[in-house]
């Protein structure tokens, strides 16, 4: 009774949670784009930009979620569905409606009367069996399970309406068109029809049927002053930019090169054939590409970015050290592109370039100290340099980001022996071993094998 009752519980729990987390991929310009036609909508939600993020996911769906707090994911695969940026911000305009109609936290409501009527069924369905009809027990079993997933489907689609609309509203306070929300939804109705829709049960989607959502919101889009305002041209451009590379980066380089071919001289295509070769490990293919982007756009952080990264990466980091120099300048100091600096900054083995990497790596991780690559630079160079408690604190830092509990805690520990008591790293080094060490303590059958 007790292995039933789990079994449907997580089975509940599987409806109402996104998918097991894909690869997150970080890159500069995608994100800057991202902030870009985000912030607007951020804003009409009555959120602040600097704690709402969109995060790329690396998964050929077409898809995007957000799975609590105020994180956006969008998968690479509706970017590349996406035939404009305005229909992308459509996606995140929904995405925030349920950030802030706090429908992820609404979800338990779903759940529990979803739950109740699994565990009504189940109790029917094991007393129907003890009294030896195990057949008409089986049924009930059957009917109960499928009773409680209607339930909760059916509150999904509600929800899904409700994000529509909240999602419409923050179009038409940010003044931005809703056209692209409806023609995504036409999208993804002509994937139905594709589908047949004879085929599909609308009481067993988590989702109303894209017609319905269409027929709800084009009046209300339809009267928004912004709806024939023209789209912003400086974001289709990025846009497009950030297909075309993600297609490079992500699809199989026979796709890219089939998608832009060599007669192809537009700038999106060499950038997507740049990553295409670049990653097929033809790096003078890749060189070229980039070079054609350079001379298109000499001062481009981006272009310049590319260039250096297929340099560092073919072996030759000194050459991609004025590249790499200027796209972090030109860029602000973006903390991805910061890093490739940095790395390669180390990559020559020069030691008199390590002090100005370990100034770089530092800037980077104090703007961005999510990125585990970072915190991995900075450890090599500090041990490089043989300033081992630092080395440690920053191999800490990573560990603890990649979910290595234990290592955070040694390394961390590591790191107070040789720091300054009371100074600002040896602090930080308490604090890292302190929670790793409550962590490996609250789970100690978890972590039992890797003391």
């Amino acid at each position: 009774m007790k292995r039933l009752f789990a079994a449907c519980a997580l089975s509940l729990l599987a409806w109402a949670q996104p998918a097991a987390a894909q690869s997150i991929l970080r890159d500069a310009e995608t994100e800057a784009m991202f902030n870009d036609m985000s912030r607007p909508l951020i804003l009409a939600a009555g959120l602040s930009p600097r704690n709402v993020k969109v995060v790329l996911i690396n998964d050929d769906s077409i898809n995007a979620f957000t799975a609590g707090g105020q994180t956006i994911y969008v998968h690479s695969g509706l970017i590349q569905a996406a035939d404009n940026a305005n229909q992308v911000q459509g996606v995140i305009a929904h995405e925030l409606g349920h950030v802030a109609d706090g429908h992820v936290v609404l979800m338990d409501a779903g759940i529990k009367p979803a739950l109740g009527v699994s565990i009504l069924s189940m109790v029917l369905g094991v007393a129907a069996i003890a009294a030896g009809a195990p057949e008409a027990g089986a049924g009930i079993l059957s009917a109960g399970t499928t009773a409680a997933q209607g339930k909760f489907l059916a509150f999904s689609r509600v929800q899904e309406s409700t994000a529509d609309a909240t999602g419409a509203k923050f179009l038409r306070e940010a003044g931005v068109t809703g056209k692209g929300m409806l023609t995504f939804f036409k999208k993804l109705q002509n994937e139905e029809y594709a589908y047949g829709l004879k085929n599909i049960d609308p009481f067993a989607q988590s989702h109303p049927l894209s017609g319905e959502r269409i027929a709800s919101l084009t009046a209300d889009v339809i009267a928004s002053p912004a709806y024939g305002k023209k789209p912003d041209q400086a974001l289709e451009e990025q846009f497009k930019r950030v297909k075309a590379k993600l297609l490079g980066y992500v699809a199989d380089p026979k796709t890219t090169l089939n998608t832009y071919p060599d007669e192809d001289q537009s700038l999106y295509a060499h950038y997507a054939r740049a990553y295409a070769w670049h990653k097929s490990a033809y790096p003078e293919k890749a060189d070229a590409e980039a070079a054609a982007l350079i001379k298109a756009a000499p001062h481009d952080p981006y272009f310049l970015e590319i260039q250096g990264q297929i340099l560092l990466e073919a072996g030759k980091p000194l050459q991609a050290l004025a590249p790499l120099r200027e796209a972090t300048e030109l860029s602000r100091n973006a903390p991805l592109i910061a890093t490739t600096f940095g790395h390669a900054l180390i990559a020559t083995e020069d030691k008199a370039n390590y002090p100005e990497a370990i100034k770089v790596l530092r800037q980077a991780v104090a703007r961005d100290d999510e990125n585990p690559f970072a915190w991995y630079q900075l450890g090599t160079v500090y041990e490089a340099m043989g300033d081992q408690p630092r080395a440690m604190l920053a191999s800490a830092e990573q560990a603890s980001l990649t979910g290595n509990v234990p290592l955070a805690a040694y390394s961390a520990r590591g790191a107070m022996q040789g720091l300054a008591p009371n100074s600002v790293d040896w602090i930080r080094a308490q604090d890292i071993a302190l929670a790793a060490q409550n962590e490996i303590d609250d789970n100690p059958k978890k972590y039992k094998k890797k003391r």
